[in-house]
């Protein structure tokens, strides 16, 4: 009898432990990053415990090239991804592909200069450079084609009083870029930071202007959810939302005036980019970060241009497809009943 009953109980706690491993198992969330400082609410939240606090598990995928997101959200092996509002995503959505833009992640906002025009030094030295004028017959190094760079390109060449097709596009990744500017492969080049800073550490290359000069409030970067993480595993959609303003709201407590803080709680952020990145500290403290929205609220203003862009080009496929159609703040308004709206601390 005490035998059978000790049998009974061993049994019991086996099936108890079972259940509370289940319970506590993580829900693994994959998601493409181009690992650039504009993913420091994912590289904050990971470090800070954020998603494990909501049984998340994630594991990041470095891309050297946000476009080359849209197929894998497509079929589901991705999750999630950072990446510009790009005419393939217009296009995906046309065809009834279901790629949600979900959250800000950078936004050329005034006063921070995210992303800058980089001119090559002895362009500017010799007078080659003055202004957008003399963009003609020029290359200028973007990410790849159909993104938020040509539309860059487009407004430089109409300050200039040029043709959009008046210059050679060249499309590298970032640190490619940084590299071509020394080498004289590309004579300009859009980049946003850390990449920006480093080209112009190099010695080659200087800063011409910031974009948000130009196009203020241009979403640069953004969130994207695929189909079957955003409908399929919707709750694991929401607590990663959750975490992701936590990140994103931390970063933002980090800056002040679109510069560093210089305090402790900023450098602690800053050691956690450097790490996720694989910089120096003093490399991403001396370049400019970018505005997070901290509630995670996309700007709808510089999708439809965007979006207008590409139709003009020819690079859209459907004319019935809107900014609307790809964007779903449903995951944001479920994390801010939780979290409430952002106050920064005093």
């Amino acid at each position: 009898m005490t035998s059978g009953l000790s049998c009974l109980c061993r049994t019991l706690a086996f099936l108890l432990a079972i259940q509370g491993f289940a319970a506590n198992a993580a829900d693994k969330v994959r998601v493409g990053l181009t690992m650039s400082t504009a993913d420091a609410p994912i590289f904050v939240a990971s470090e800070r415990g954020y998603f494990a606090a909501e049984q998340l598990e994630v594991e990041i995928i470095p891309l050297d090239s946000a476009s080359k997101a849209i197929a894998p959200l497509a079929t589901g092996d991705l999750d999630a991804a950072g990446g510009s509002a790009s005419a393939g995503l217009f296009n995906a959505a046309a065809r009834q592909i279901d790629i949600r833009i979900v959250a800000d992640r950078a936004t050329a906002a005034p006063g921070y200069h995210y992303q800058s025009v980089i001119v090559r030094k002895d362009l500017i030295d010799s007078g080659r450079f003055k202004g957008y004028g003399d963009l003609k017959g020029m290359k200028v190094g973007l990410p790849a084609p159909g993104t938020g760079g040509q539309i860059l390109v487009d407004e430089m060449t109409r300050i200039g009083d040029l043709a959009y097709g008046d210059v050679e596009q060249v499309f590298m990744s970032f640190p490619q870029l940084v590299v071509a500017l020394q080498n004289k492969a590309v004579d300009i080049a859009l980049m946003i930071e850390p990449y920006a800073s480093a080209a112009v550490a190099t010695g080659a290359a200087t800063e011409f202007q910031a974009t948000e000069q130009f196009y203020p409030g241009q979403e640069v970067s953004l969130l994207f959810y695929g189909n079957q993480f955003a409908r399929g595993r919707a709750d694991v959609a929401r607590r990663f939302m959750k975490g992701w303003l936590k990140g994103a709201r931390d970063f933002n407590n980090s800056i002040e005036n679109g510069t560093w803080r210089a305090d402790a709680s900023a450098s602690a952020v800053v050691r956690i980019l450097a790490k996720a990145i694989g910089m120096k500290e003093e490399q991403i403290r001396s370049a400019p970060p970018q505005f997070t929205n901290p509630d995670g609220f996309v700007n709808m203003e510089s999708l439809r241009k965007d979006l207008a862009f590409y139709r003009s080009h020819g690079l859209i496929t459907s004319g019935a497809i809107s900014a609307e159609d790809v964007v779903d703040m449903s995951f944001v308004n479920e994390a801010l009943k939780e979290l409430g709206p952002y106050k920064r601390p005093q």
